[in-house]
């Protein structure tokens, strides 16, 4: 049970949040894992997210590619949304272009165009609501990506634009070569990876009000209380805390770290992909967690492996 003491200074972790226009659950669902997915099997994910408020679904063209094919995760979600009547505008789609194996990326201004078309067909949608940049592409101008994206905003193809796995400095070139701003970024954030804290990726999502998507909040799975690392790693000192606090709280590591993520006031949305339904509903335990403002950084502190400077 809870003290006083446990009770105060609580930091607000809100259940929804607004990207760009759309306002979503906090808590988002990644589709990469639908290639091979029956429509069935999806639909019933899809539906465990939206009975937990997880209205914003993740996906992107190169999700599939490898084992069922390029796209192959966008036209399992386009056959979810065919068969299911009035789903789509129960969603905020996001999907993702620019990787083009083995090139690897290509973001120049046609290419863009043509796979938001593609996905577009994929998905059996008219619009994507946020369309993003998946990988910075080195070869492509910030002034062409920009031509790119106000075109297919201006033809009305997406609703709202932003980034992946942008620099900083790379969202401002970008953002200062369009008359619209970019409304999401989503980089790697988890409590086993800090780097967005210190690299200047969240100071700038808070600078133009972007929505921040966090791609695997759970440490791409170690996160969850399944894994049993070495002592003396960073997962096994985070894992140790998540555990302390998981422990007060009365709900598992997994749900303590998503609660870190959110608690972030750079306006988080944390991607869960998890495949099992259960989980998927379970996840929502995350704003029942009551962190203090000790509890965080003591999670930080145990990823650092040092202490604050």
């Amino acid at each position: 049970m809870k003290d006083q003491s446990q009770t105060e200074g609580v930091l607000s972790i809100e259940r929804t949040g607004r990207i760009g226009g759309f306002e979503a659950g906090r808590l988002a669902y990644g589709c990469w894992r639908f290639a091979g997915s029956t429509v069935s099997e999806a639909t019933r994910k899809i539906e465990a997210a939206l009975e937990i408020g997880a209205n914003l679904l993740d996906t992107a063209a190169i999700y599939g590619f490898g084992d069922q094919g390029f796209g192959a995760a966008e036209a399992v979600l386009g056959d979810v949304y065919a068969a299911q009547s009035g789903l789509r505008d129960r969603t905020v789609l996001v999907t993702k272009a620019g990787i083009h194996p083995p090139v690897p990326y290509d973001s120049r201004a046609s290419n863009l165009i043509e796979s938001c078309e593609a996905s577009l067909a994929r998905l059996r949608t008219d619009a994507i609501d946020v369309f993003l940049i998946h990988r910075p592409d080195l070869l492509a101008s910030f002034e062409e990506v920009a031509a790119a994206l106000t075109k297919l905003r201006a033809d009305g193809k997406v609703r709202a634009a932003g980034v992946s796995n942008f620099t900083h400095t790379q969202v401002r070139a970008l953002q200062s070569k369009l008359d619209f701003p970019l409304v999401a970024t989503q980089p790697e954030f988890s409590p086993l990876a800090i780097a967005p804290l210190e690299d200047g990726t969240l100071d700038v999502a808070q600078e133009f009000d972007m929505a921040t998507m966090a791609w695997s909040p759970l440490g791409g799975g170690r996160l969850t209380g399944a894994h049993h690392p070495d002592a003396g790693t960073q997962e096994a000192r985070v894992l140790a805390v998540l555990d302390g606090i998981a422990t007060r709280e009365g709900v598992g590591v997994d749900h303590v770290a998503l609660a870190w993520v959110l608690a972030h006031p750079a306006n988080v949305f944390a991607l869960i992909g998890t495949q099992n339904v259960g989980r998927i509903r379970e996840s929502a335990k995350a704003f029942d967690v009551s962190l203090s403002r000790q509890d965080w950084y003591d999670v930080l502190v145990a990823a650092r492996g040092a202490p604050m400077p």
